[in-house]
């Protein structure tokens, strides 16, 4: 497991080049508004959301498991301790496929547990989105996912 922490920047090109030497790491992935570390060391996912108007700020946190019965199993678990999840979904967000679920803290902010299970072209559709924002140039409502 490793941990995410997806970030909305003002300027994705300015933010990729920061992050790239600041973990000696070029991105896995790349798309317009978007880019997605893996970083081996430290651990970590970093994604990034092109957003002008609100760059500078946590998109959303979250954990990245290596299978579904991992994503299921803390599902269960935060459902046990009385925490409001989005239950486990299969969907298309952050162009990968995943299963994932989605628990808010106290403070609004937003956490993803999840596995990827496939690279996708599209970003994510509004049938698969726990969560909307105008991050990644896609208003809410118009098939933004994680964002």
């Amino acid at each position: 497991m490793r941990l995410q922490l997806a970030l909305d920047v003002s300027n994705i090109d300015e933010a990729v080049d920061f992050y790239t030497k600041l973990f000696a790491t070029e991105p896995y992935k790349r798309k317009p508004g978007y880019a997605n570390f893996a970083i081996a060391d430290p651990p970590l996912k970093l994604v990034l959301f092109e957003n002008p108007n609100g760059g500078g700020t946590i998109n959303h946190l979250g954990v990245e498991t290596e299978t579904a019965e991992q994503v299921a199993g803390a599902e269960a678990r935060l459902e046990e301790s009385g925490l409001d999840t989005t239950g486990v979904n299969d969907t298309v967000c952050c162009y990968a496929g995943k299963v994932e679920t989605w628990v808010t803290g106290p403070d609004e902010e937003r956490w993803e547990w999840y596995v990827k299970t496939s690279d996708a072209d599209d970003f994510g559709t509004e049938e698969t989105a726990p969560f909307k924002s105008e991050a990644v140039g896609v208003p809410a409502g118009d098939g933004a996912c994680c964002s």
